[in-house]
């Protein structure tokens, strides 16, 4: 049997998804979970930096001038980088503001299940951030978050304000 490419889209994540929670967790056994956070964070932004400019050679972009092309470049990349399974909804408002949003969360879930949740701080929106910065886009986020938002405000989001000069 032959795969689609979102079939193969969701393999290939969820084999990254059981990686990085289980990097995750034996990293947390060897080094406690203060140091996991941390070094978790660095590495979301380091892979994001790099993964934005493959995702951009790949889709042929050289540069993104406006809020257009940074929409054009979003909405093909999480076509390859965004399963279904993680239940992740975006949405791009006429006020040059990017409204990203978890309706579960498969790191709450993960952290939840090994009991770490209180002391969980969350590394996923560094992606998004470090895919801005890879870019050279300027943005403010709100609101900033300590630990894991799903955990304290049940429900996780982030308003990203993009800063176009045009």
């Amino acid at each position: 049997m032959e795969m689609d490419t979102k079939q193969l889209v969701e393999l290939l994540n969820k084999n990254w998804m059981t990686h990085d929670a289980m990097w995750f967790l034996h990293c947390m056994q060897e080094c406690g979970m203060e140091k996991t956070n941390k070094i978790n964070k660095a590495a979301v932004r380091s892979m994001g930096m790099i993964e934005a400019k493959r995702l951009s050679n790949a889709l042929g972009i050289e540069t993104i001038e406006n809020y257009q092309d940074l929409r054009s470049f979003f909405e093909r990349a999480m076509g390859v980088v965004m399963p279904d399974f993680m239940k992740f909804t975006y949405t791009f408002r006429d006020d040059c503001v990017i409204h990203a949003e978890w309706q579960s969360c498969f790191a709450h879930d993960g952290m939840k299940k090994i009991g770490m949740i209180d002391r969980y701080e969350c590394g996923i929106f560094e992606r998004i951030n470090a895919w801005l910065d890879a870019l050279k886009i300027r943005y403010t986020v709100s609101p900033r978050v300590q630990g894991c938002m799903m955990h304290t405000d049940g429900r996780c989001y982030r308003d990203y304000t993009l800063l176009f000069t045009d």
